[in-house]
């Protein structure tokens, strides 16, 4: 959807009504995210997500109180996953990440939003947006957003080895704009760690990220350096070399051999 924005995302029924409940308990919650940087690039998230400033068993508490649905599935993290209107809804703790090595972490919950944005991993999914229409912008995603650029919150190569999946989500996030403007330092960093990923990260989550990738709005960006020159990143080829040792034949014949008809 073109024109989309923060207006119509604050209008919708589903987003109206999670506000409410949780008003109505004077419990605060605010939209976080994908669906807020979305909007802000004029398009519809179908990721809904919600950070709460109160602990996990208060977000049950409201939710079975307001008979909704729910799983508590990754409750050590925070997060409860509700379902309205066949609707699955993400409300997660404010927290802080800590002792964080590759994709593991320990939480400690807090009532603090910006330690909560310091933990995402860039400036552009650090965004919240509170139901009287307020953005909250801690660290100038906002900017970056008109610069189209992604930008890492805090130092590169700390944000890396705390979980290495947001090499691959850096990629991602390249194919939201048209052209993106790359910074060439994060190149060579990413080169310096991703085979090193591959000690933290299965296959599979690999390939699924990948295959995110090709849902992004500019998938080329995604892939390539030079399009016109057939100048693919470098990731592709070391994470190819690396399914062939692997022989992981799916991530290789339904994924990566993917990128080659993007410009055929």
């Amino acid at each position: 959807m073109t024109n989309y924005n923060l207006e119509e995302l604050l209008s919708r029924e589903i987003i109206k009504r999670i506000f409410d409940i949780f008003n109505h308990q004077s419990k605060e919650v605010r939209l976080v995210g994908g669906c807020v940087r979305d909007a802000l690039l004029s398009r519809k998230s179908k990721d809904l997500d919600f950070a709460a400033n109160f602990e996990p068993k208060e977000i049950i508490e409201v939710l079975r109180r307001n008979e909704i649905l729910y799983e508590d599935f990754a409750f050590q993290y925070g997060s409860i996953v509700t379902y309205i209107n066949d609707l699955k809804i993400h409300v997660t703790s404010l927290r802080e990440d800590i002792n964080q090595i590759g994709r593991h972490t320990n939480i400690i919950y807090t009532d603090d939003w910006k330690k909560d944005s310091a933990r995402r991993d860039f400036s552009i999914n650090a965004l919240y947006f509170s139901s009287e229409g307020i953005v909250f912008d801690y660290f100038n995603g906002k900017e970056d957003i008109e610069k189209k650029q992604i930008r890492y919150i805090g130092d590169i190569e700390k944000r890396i080895q705390e979980d290495y999946l947001r090499i691959f989500r850096y990629y991602r996030f390249l194919g939201l704009f048209k052209k993106s403007n790359v910074q060439n330092e994060y190149e060579e960093i990413h080169n310096k760690y991703i085979s090193n990923s591959f000690n933290y990260l299965s296959n599979d989550v690999v390939r699924q990220e990948i295959l995110k990738m090709f849902k992004t709005p500019y998938p080329l960006n995604c892939f390539f350096m030079d399009i016109k020159k057939n100048i693919k990143r470098a990731w592709v080829d070391i994470v190819n070399d690396h399914f062939l040792k692997a022989k992981y034949e799916i991530g290789i014949n339904k994924c990566l051999n993917k990128i080659d008809l993007l410009i055929n």
